[in-house]
């Protein structure tokens, strides 16, 4: 019963996982930030375009 209690405390495979759940957040929390702050500007460019074009063919 002792061993099996020692090994069960020794046991690091549980470990490794949370790690990379952690890993796995942060990568989405950048991407996510990353992503948001690229949309502003992309709505920005195509706003401008769709004015140049509808200028451009006028009324």
């Amino acid at each position: 019963m002792f061993n099996y209690i020692k090994s069960f405390i020794m046991d690091e495979s549980g470990a490794t996982a949370i790690e990379y759940g952690l890993i796995a957040a942060l990568v989405s929390v950048a991407a996510i930030a990353a992503l948001g702050a690229m949309g502003n500007s992309l709505g920005q460019m195509f706003n401008k375009v769709a004015s140049e074009l509808g200028s451009a063919v006028g009324p």
